[in-house]
């Protein structure tokens, strides 16, 4: 999705010409965003804000593409290793320590950039949604683990269909969290969660290279190459083989191939079948929860720039 990028694009949300400025890169995984985003945050003097729902884990390195050592020593990266695997964060307590983040940032800078392709938590920030403070209820998560994933999402399909389209059927984590907030409070999570529209103004930039399958089937071999079956078994060991978590993308296969139920390559090109799947959803996503300025593929960081500080002015 390449078009021509505006030096001075619109704001998405105008607000107050005084106000704050929240940059927001978007895009589907394999994108390139990482990359970007440090440059950016380089050449604005930015620190970079993840928005990305399993990089706030700790240990889930590999598997998730987490900036690596080098690129964290470039550039300041926040709202990364919050929880062990374990321990769940849900959406309102993120973006409680999201918008803590940001506050810091506009207090150093004016701006601060987000960074990440969870759509969800992107439009929560963005748009001021205040998710239901309903707590862990740890008794309930305990049947749900008991019940397995493929009968919760069944659970979520047959009491909140809207959810159960939204929440991919393998994604443990999200389908007990709205089970969770349905059982506790009798309604489904969409009809609780009110907007307060934050007070900044907000630039949405998106990639979305034409290459991108061509990019996921080399994330895949790097994911493999670079660690991720062993990274799989130190999380199992530490955290047990039926941690929700390590259902997800590159994890579920790694740990099937750990247990022998999948050879290499089929564990490999199962990830990618479903990376690709992934990025179909996070594209119809951005596509219809977001209006981003898409950068051409070509030297987009020079378009970010010119968009950032025309919204700077």
């Amino acid at each position: 999705m390449e078009t021509t990028c505006p030096a001075r694009p619109a704001l998405v949300h105008a607000g107050n010409a005084t106000a704050p400025l929240v940059i927001a890169l978007m895009g589907p995984t394999a994108s390139g965003k990482t990359a970007l985003a440090i440059e950016l945050a380089e050449a604005l003097d930015l620190a970079v804000l993840s928005v990305d729902s399993r990089q706030l884990y700790r240990g889930m390195d590999v598997g998730t593409a987490k900036p690596t050592p080098e690129q964290r020593s470039r550039v300041r990266h926040e709202l990364l290793d919050l929880r062990d695997p374990d321990d769940p964060i849900n959406l309102q307590e993120f973006c409680g320590l999201a918008l803590m983040q940001i506050a810091a940032e506009h207090r150093r800078r004016g701006i601060a950039l987000l960074v990440g392709g969870t759509g969800l938590y992107l439009k929560a920030l963005l748009e001021g949604m205040q998710p239901p403070a309903v707590p862990p209820q740890h008794a309930l998560r305990a049947q749900f683990k008991a019940l397995g994933q493929p009968l919760c999402h069944r659970l979520l399909q047959a009491a909140d269909a809207q959810a159960a389209t939204r929440i991919a059927p393998a994604d443990a984590v999200r389908t007990q969290r709205a089970l969770e907030v349905l059982y506790a409070t009798g309604r489904p999570l969409e009809r609780q969660q009110r907007r307060n529209p934050p007070p900044w103004r907000v630039l949405e930039l998106g990639l979305d290279p034409p290459d991108l399958a061509e990019r996921i089937r080399q994330r895949t071999l790097a994911l493999y190459r670079d660690g991720l079956v062993a990274e799989t078994e130190a999380l199992m060991a530490r955290h047990g083989s039926q941690c929700p978590l390590l259902g997800t993308i590159g994890y579920g296969e790694a740990r099937d191939l750990l247990a022998g139920r999948l050879k290499e390559d089929a564990a490999m090109a199962l990830t990618e079948r479903r990376t690709r799947q992934y990025a179909k959803r996070q594209r119809t996503w951005f596509r219809r929860q977001h209006r981003p300025l898409w950068l051409p593929a070509r030297d987009p960081l020079h378009q970010a720039v010119l968009a950032a500080e025309g919204g700077l002015r």
